[in-house]
């Protein structure tokens, strides 16, 4: 089994069980085969893709940092499987991140509280994952943000379909999804 860090689209389990599985609404029992919790890799940035929906990270100073999804139980064929999905803009490759939690020291499932200001994360056990950094030059990349809000509400149903778009897998409704995402890990004096 293996375990990857999702920062974009694949943050959304829809997109994800779509990328790895073929369907939006996998059965149960292979749901059932990953554990997805909220997650913080230091030293890196996200930034959008120029003219696309997802958003892509590249290395920074030590006080940058991305929150994402932790996945655990991916197996080989699903690593192929995104493999394919990110294609040659990007590179696997091992990193440790985060695992946060809940202020009372509880594990988080899914995303978490996206919305909660950095200051205010609970790093909890240290894991190593996979993920995909941006490999393209950076003059493909804006400095600003990509905003999973704004992703979820405005462009996930092209991605998935208005049926997976609509179903609520933990993060519907929550505060960073109805436009009050921060901007986690750039600061304004980065350069990319």
């Amino acid at each position: 089994m293996h375990t990857a860090f999702f920062y974009g689209t694949l943050m959304a389990p829809p997109v994800l069980h779509r990328v790895i599985w073929g369907s939006t609404d996998p059965p149960q029992v292979q749901r059932d085969l990953l554990h997805i919790r909220p997650a913080i890799l230091h030293r890196f940035r996200r930034h959008k893709v120029k003219n696309k929906d997802y958003p892509a990270i590249i290395p920074a100073n030590s006080t940058g940092s991305v929150r994402g999804t932790l996945v655990t139980g991916l197996a080989d064929g699903d690593l192929w499987r995104l493999d394919i999905f990110e294609g040659d803009e990007y590179a696997r490759i091992k990193v440790k991140v985060r695992v946060l939690e809940s202020k009372d020291g509880k594990e988080e499932e899914g995303i978490g509280d996206v919305a909660q200001r950095e200051e205010d994360n609970v790093e909890g056990e240290e894991v190593e994952a996979d993920v995909y950094v941006w490999t393209d030059p950076k003059d493909r990349l804006e400095r600003e943000e990509w905003d999973f809000g704004h992703f979820v509400n405005e462009k996930m149903a092209r991605w998935v379909g208005r049926e997976g778009a609509d179903a609520d897998d933990g993060f519907q409704g929550r505060p960073s999804i109805n436009g009050e995402f921060a901007n986690y890990g750039m600061d304004a004096t980065d350069e990319l």
